[in-house]
């Protein structure tokens, strides 16, 4: 596990984000795909965040990215949902057509954290350190 470093700060966090376009329509192919896959990593570029892994399906976006603490995930998806809806909707009409009200994207999205650490890791580790100082565990 490598781990990343700020100014304050030693982290390693990782997200599973999905998203759809609205109506879960099948428009992510040909250019409009190529634009997005385009679009997605500027975002990223400019907020700081990893794309460690990323696939765009007919129908939904998935990434596995690395966001640094001071970013946060709800930040980071809106910047992406909206400029790569923007782009799409201007560049071509098709999608302008389809998508009258400008919303490209459905409202939500999905989103996970990943980890090597479970409950039971952080339990034993907050139990060890209660017993080392003397003090009792928080419930």
């Amino acid at each position: 596990m490598i781990y990343r470093s700020g100014s304050h700060t030693l982290f390693h966090h990782r997200y599973h984000i999905v998203w759809t376009p609205k109506y879960r329509f099948k428009v992510l192919r040909g250019e409009v795909r190529l634009r997005v896959r385009e679009v997605i990593p500027q975002v990223c570029e400019e907020m700081g965040v990893t794309i460690v892994s990323g696939a765009l399906s007919k129908y939904h976006v998935h990434l596995l990215v690395k966001i640094p603490p001071h970013v946060r995930v709800c930040d980071f998806v809106r910047k992406a949902k909206g400029r790569s809806s923007r782009k799409s909707q201007r560049e071509f009409e098709h999608i302008r057509k389809r998508f009258w009200g400008q919303r490209f994207w459905a409202s939500g999205y999905f989103s996970t954290t990943l980890g090597n650490i479970t409950d039971e890791i952080i339990i034993s580790c907050l139990e060890h350190h209660a017993a080392k100082t003397g003090l009792s565990p928080v419930p």
